[in-house]
């Protein structure tokens, strides 16, 4: 080996398929990749924002400008640009809004970085600034929120409708803010608020402002017998996570019947055993039962003629609501059914809803689990609706969990950027240059409020710095009227949790993207592009060497862009 070495022979470590991008060029690569995830929602932001279409290779086409659909229905190949998209996941999971936010400050971040590069300011300094900024921005932005209590309803409904708005709900924002605070003040007990015990279901026809909240659960079954009633009124309701059936024996066995009377023997038994299940639930004053698995015929013929509701193969999470709502429990064997085990409900019924038949569960003494009905003239209507109502959700979550909020309208932005200003001042060194960029890389947020607005943006971001420098903390940018308003006073609010969150996720995405200045795609190295467990080398091997070419997937975004 080292003969070779000495003879001038190079050294082969990487197979023939392998590429690799080294120094400034990959981290320009990445970087560029980067920007151009961000860019693709930037036109997004705000309550003037665009709509994306997106269309999939079978047709299927989603419209919305939520920043996290957009992203997730993209098909994106470079591993870098799937760093940036992870933060909009990230964001989603944590506080449910403010996906675009991160994107586009992520996007900003490595862009002022790129310039810092090029004037030869190392990236790991870079790094270090950008940490220390993160860090002050939090502190920053804790000291600056507003108290707000769980009962401020007036509030929590202001921030159910900042989430709306821009977003295809937004026509009927004041109605719909109005039930999702209903339905997550609903949903809270001692452990907490979950969101999952808010269920919400989407019908096609009638218009937004029929959306209704259930005090219930709708459950998307109906009567297994024809003779059953098709509601019940004060209705003792059973939760049994079981089967109507007579049990298989677990081994094979054969019978031999000789007679016809022991075949009729043999039936009578199942019968009989089937009657004694349903005498269990009727003893104990059963008017409603839902089955977690299937019901045997004779079985149904018995509950019908008792007049009682049957519904069968219910699924886990709709036992674990119904007994939420109807303060039930949900009971594994018949044999131990006591009275107790029953809840209640007012009305049990089955009812039409958009074509298809649901049983109703209402009328029910505490409503721990609430159903939110959400109508709308097409199904992308509903479905752009069931988006913006999840964000509402999350957000009117966390603040109660929090019980913390700030000025919208980039208000919170510029604030930040102002404060971060002064205290790069403070720092000194290369870092402090580094710091100068995050605080720029801030005002992308007013600015791109501006500019989706049709407003100028240099104009709005002069103006709202001199509001600020004013002492005015809530002073931000009203889209409609161009004018700088005070945010808090307009009832424009968002969780603290949102920005913290996003600033947080896109200076750690910007940071790991900056750090990498080696890029070695392999033919068959794993472990790029997705979490699908697919084989991802090829396609990032495809794209180094071409700078964007990875992102082939994005080709047929250009409105988008």
């Amino acid at each position: 080996m080292s003969q070779r070495m000495q003879q001038g022979q190079p050294m082969i470590i990487l197979g023939e398929d392998s590429q690799r991008t080294q120094g400034k060029d990959a981290q320009s690569m990445n970087i560029s990749a980067g920007k151009a995830v961000a860019e693709s929602v930037r036109t997004t932001l705000g309550p003037k924002g665009m709509d994306k279409m997106l269309v999939d290779s079978g047709g299927s086409v989603v419209v919305t400008n939520d920043g996290v659909t957009i992203l997730g229905e993209m098909d994106i190949d470079h591993p870098a640009a799937n760093m940036i998209v992870e933060v909009s996941e990230t964001q989603e999971d944590e506080v449910a809004d403010g996906t675009t936010t991160a994107v586009v400050v992520a996007g900003e971040l490595l862009d002022q970085a790129e310039e810092l590069i090029d004037q030869d300011v190392h990236a790991t300094t870079i790094a270090q600034g950008y940490r220390q900024a993160a860090e002050k921005a939090k502190e920053i932005l804790e000291d600056n929120a507003i108290e707000v209590s769980a009962e401020d309803r007036d509030t929590l409904v202001k921030i159910a409708e900042t989430a709306m708005t821009g977003k295809g709900a937004e026509s009927s924002k004041d109605l719909l803010a109005e039930l999702v605070v209903d339905a997550v003040l609903a949903v809270k007990d001692d452990d907490g608020i979950d969101i999952d015990n808010v269920s919400v279901e989407k019908v096609v026809g009638g218009s937004i402002d029929n959306s209704e909240l259930v005090e219930g659960v709708i459950v998307d079954k109906e009567r297994v017998h024809e003779n059953m009633p098709f509601g019940v009124e004060d209705a003792n309701v059973a939760l049994f996570d079981g089967a109507l059936e007579v049990r298989e024996t677990e081994i094979d066995a054969e019978v031999n019947v000789t007679d016809p009377d022991q075949l009729q023997q043999f039936l009578d038994q199942e019968e009989k055993q089937l009657k004694e299940m349903v005498d269990q639930l009727v003893d104990v004053g059963t008017d409603v039962v839902f089955v977690g698995d299937g019901i045997d015929d004779m079985a149904q013929h018995y509950l019908a003629k008792e007049g009682i509701l049957a519904v069968r193969r219910a699924k886990s999470s709709d036992l674990t609501r119904l007994a939420r709502a109807t303060g039930g429990n949900v009971v594994g064997s018949l044999d131990d059914i006591e009275a107790d085990d029953l809840g209640f409900a007012g009305s049990v019924a089955q009812k039409d809803i958009g074509g298809d038949e649901r049983i109703f569960v209402e009328d029910v003494e505490d409503a721990k689990s609430v159903t939110l009905i959400l109508r709308g003239g097409t199904e992308h209507v509903v479905d752009e609706l069931e988006r913006a109502i999840d964000d509402s959700l999350g957000v009117v979550r966390t603040t109660l969990e929090d019980g913390r909020v700030l000025p919208g309208g980039g208000a919170s932005e510029t604030e930040l950027s102002m404060k971060l200003g002064e205290f790069a001042s403070s720092v000194g060194g290369r870092e402090q240059l580094a710091i100068e960029a995050f605080t720029e890389a801030l005002d992308v947020i007013p600015r791109t409020l501006a500019e989706n607005a049709g407003l100028d943006p240099i104009e709005s971001l002069v103006n709202l710095r001199k509001e600020h420098a004013d002492g005015d903390l809530a002073a931000g940018l009203d889209a409609y009227t161009g004018e700088i308003v005070n945010m808090e006073d307009d009832g424009v609010v968002e969780p603290l949790r949102v920005k913290t969150q996003a600033i947080e996720s896109a200076t750690e995405a910007a940071v790991m993207i900056l750090r990498i200045d080696d890029v070695i795609a392999a033919g068959d190295l794993k472990g790029g592009g997705s979490d699908d467990g697919g084989d991802e080398g090829g396609a990032p091997g495809g794209g180094m060497g071409g700078g964007m070419g990875g992102m082939g997937g994005m080709g047929g975004m250009g409105g988008a862009m």
